[in-house]
């Protein structure tokens, strides 16, 4: 394992959350604690997606309603409904985590 600070910009910690996992109290903040927990290691970056499967499944059948859908790439941002379905498909099969 290389020490966080070894590399400053170059490391980053990018997860799908599912929206569930946040919706109570207790879940809340248990990502704050994650979040904390991470710069406290030195984390450079933290990248979250908080939207469910099911959400991006929805979206590639039916991306006229889902417009505004932004997710985590690799390294960027984009419209989900803009992206190819190459990667639609890769995104919806990343793993989804609970807290």
């Amino acid at each position: 394992k290389l020490p966080n600070v070894l590399m400053p910009g170059g490391q980053l910690f990018n997860v799908k959350i599912t929206p569930s996992a946040v919706d109570t109290d207790k879940g809340l903040n248990n990502w704050i604690s994650l979040v904390k927990g991470a710069f406290e290691k030195k984390a450079m970056q933290l990248q979250f997606n908080i939207v469910s499967g099911e959400t991006l499944k929805k979206a590639k059948s039916q991306p006229r309603q889902y417009t505004d859908l932004i997710v985590r790439v690799a390294g960027y941002s984009g419209y989900f409904v803009d992206l190819c379905p190459d990667v639609q498909d890769d995104i919806i099969a990343r793993t989804e985590h609970a807290l």
